[in-house]
């Protein structure tokens, strides 16, 4: 039995990634049990330069999950490079830096920067709000993102996972540019669109009025969403949405992602990355499956 795995050339232990957004840069967790017992980490969302995030309220719950409007809060590369890789490196696992930007020349100048360090991978967000277009998502309209990922793939020096929007127009022909523009790996889906209303003084509970859900109510959908671009792409695929438990994962393995991202369940049940990775060993020797790549299924 084995379930290891190789991405882009990137050798993971298995196919469990914390995501971005749930796990900071790992160290609190890694008081509580050792983190390089994990495929691999991604990093916060990172910017070119420090965000503070969103003011009012960031965090609510809804039945079955969560919305969220942190705002990207982060220390900004520069001060990613100097102070947390440093001590990611010590955790013993791969390191994935997510990055965002407001602009096309943000998203360079970052990878400009990341090229130069030890992280093994990067992830490019396309859900961040492109400035110059008016607010709207990178990741919405497939020709805009094809432009970003075809400008980035030109000076990235590291494996290029390019993170999608559920919020796409059409997630489908979204992966088939982001592949035709260079994306080395694809991870899906980021959180949908989605509000939330306080009945009590008759606003938005968010300032920003929207919020990202996620959560084990966006998991069906998320699940589709990732085998119907498996089923279309030829680059390595990352699934993730509401996965809180084993038997979520090995769906998104069977559907045909290569590894999983676990995200929302990492708050309610800190350990649930260790649950996964056992959950999935077990599930291959009760099946005797020999390897991951045994698990796909085959609908047609």
């Amino acid at each position: 039995m084995d379930t290891s795995l190789s991405i882009c050339g990137v050798k993971f232990k298995n196919p469990v990634i914390a995501a971005s957004g749930t796990f900071g840069f790992g160290q609190e967790f890694n008081k509580l049990y050792p983190v390089e017992k994990l495929g691999g980490i991604c990093s916060k969302g990172l910017t070119l330069n420090e965000k503070a995030g969103n003011a009012g309220v960031r965090v609510h719950e809804t039945r079955a999950g969560m919305m969220n409007s942190v705002g990207l809060q982060n220390p900004g590369v520069d001060l990613f490079i100097k102070k947390e890789l440093p001590q990611m490196k010590e955790l013993g696992t791969n390191i994935i830096a997510n990055l965002g930007g407001n602009n096309l020349e943000d998203y360079l100048e970052g990878v400009e920067k990341l090229n130069n360090t030890e992280v093994q991978m990067i992830e490019l967000n396309i859900s961040c709000p492109n400035v110059k277009e008016g607010g709207m998502a990178f990741g919405i309209k497939s020709e805009v993102a094809y432009n970003v990922v075809k400008e980035v793939k030109k000076i990235c020096k590291k494996p290029l996972m390019v993170k999608l929007s559920p919020n796409a127009e059409n997630i489908v022909h979204m992966a088939l540019k982001c592949e035709e523009a260079g994306a080395d790996a694809l991870s899906l889906v980021n959180t949908f669109k989605a509000m939330a209303i306080d009945i009590n003084t008759g606003k938005p509970v968010f300032k920003n009025v929207f919020a990202g859900l996620s959560g084990p109510c966006i998991k069906p959908i998320a699940l589709r969403m990732v085998y119907e671009v498996c089923e279309n792409v030829h680059v390595p695929v990352v699934g993730m949405g509401g996965i809180e438990s084993w038997k979520d994962a090995v769906e998104f393995l069977m559907a045909g992602a290569s590894a999983v991202q676990i995200g929302t369940v990492n708050f309610s049940n800190p350990y649930v990355c260790l649950e996964i990775i056992k959950g999935i060993e077990e599930f291959m020797e009760r099946k005797h499956i020999s390897s991951l790549s045994q698990l796909k299924m085959s609908i047609k």
